[in-house]
């Protein structure tokens, strides 16, 4: 297994009750909801979820891939020496901690750290 695997795909939603129906109907993907701007799927290959929030809140413009560290004040750092951009500090989430970064590229892509 990779040292920082890929292990989440969020997306964003601007109605999550419409796109689980769409996604479940489609792929038969099972949700989770958390909250009413938050739904976690499984059933996909890789888990992932809906994110309603709006972008203030933490939502980004497009899909984004989410890598798994085992040291996430480490990798914020890694990141940052490297040249890229912290878009979204470390906040908590229900089963850990995560942030978001830009690559040289402007691509966004999110890092966490599970409880």
């Amino acid at each position: 297994m990779p040292k920082s695997p890929i292990v989440y795909l969020e997306l964003p939603s601007n109605n999550v009750a419409a796109c689980k129906q769409f996604y479940h109907s489609l792929f038969d993907w099972s949700f989770q909801d958390f909250g009413p701007d938050y739904a976690a799927f499984s059933n996909s290959g890789l888990d992932g979820g809906l994110n309603g929030a709006s972008a203030a809140e933490g939502r980004s413009k497009f899909p984004l891939a989410v890598i798994d560290t085992e040291d996430l004040e480490a990798m914020e750092k890694k990141i940052i020496a490297a040249g890229g951009h912290i878009t979204l500090p470390i906040f908590s989430f229900p089963g850990g901690r995560r942030f978001h970064f830009t690559d040289p590229a402007g691509s966004e892509l999110a890092v966490m750290q599970k409880e």
